[in-house]
């Protein structure tokens, strides 16, 4: 790979990784102790990320554990929990939060992966966003004779084949995930 793309290279692998992290945070029937990732609780009057807060273990396949390293935080997280938009209420037995994930509805599923289709294309309008930016550079180190036409071809190509290789990617993430959503 040119020195040259690197850089385009990087961006469309952090899109990828953003990407990843909204698909881990969609709730698929399954306890997955990502979905708490973007739910911050008041601690100590700075909103902290419940997983710096405390150990966030799976217990069974629905069932993910909340154990607060400061028992008196236990609250706070859990009003955290309720506020959120998971739309689920965790149980306290003083000790630990437990978050039993119901199964999905049919119905639901269908939103969910309508949502994910959402994200993946996001993310691909991103990709596409970043070959413009460097199909723009590019004609414009052509415009100032840096390329000769033969070489702007040649990085548009290869430019290209960057694209196509993140959207593949972005595609088979979106199909697993909807793969995940849907299996029962």
């Amino acid at each position: 790979m040119r020195e040259d793309f690197k850089v385009y290279d990087e961006k469309m692998g952090k899109t990828i990784k953003v990407l990843k992290g909204e698909f881990d945070a969609i709730r698929a029937g399954r306890a997955n102790p990502a979905v708490l990732d973007k739910i911050t609780a008041d601690y100590y009057g700075v909103p902290t990320p419940i997983n710096q807060m405390a150990a966030i273990s799976v217990a069974e396949a629905r069932i993910l554990v909340i154990q607060p390293w400061d028992k008196s935080t236990l609250k706070m997280i859990e009003k955290a929990i309720q506020k959120s938009e998971l739309g689920i209420n965790p149980t306290n037995d003083g000790n630990v939060l437990r978050i039993a994930f119901p199964q999905l509805t049919e119905e639901r599923r269908k939103e969910l992966c309508k949502d994910v289709r959402k994200l993946a294309e996001e993310g691909k309008v991103a990709i596409r966003a970043i070959r413009r930016d460097a199909n723009d550079k590019f004609k414009a180190m052509k415009k100032k004779n840096e390329l000769s036409e033969d070489d702007l071809k040649d990085y548009e190509k290869e430019m290209q084949d960057l694209t196509d290789k993140y959207v593949k990617d972005i595609d088979g993430m979106s199909a697993a995930k909807e793969k995940e959503i849907l299996s029962i």
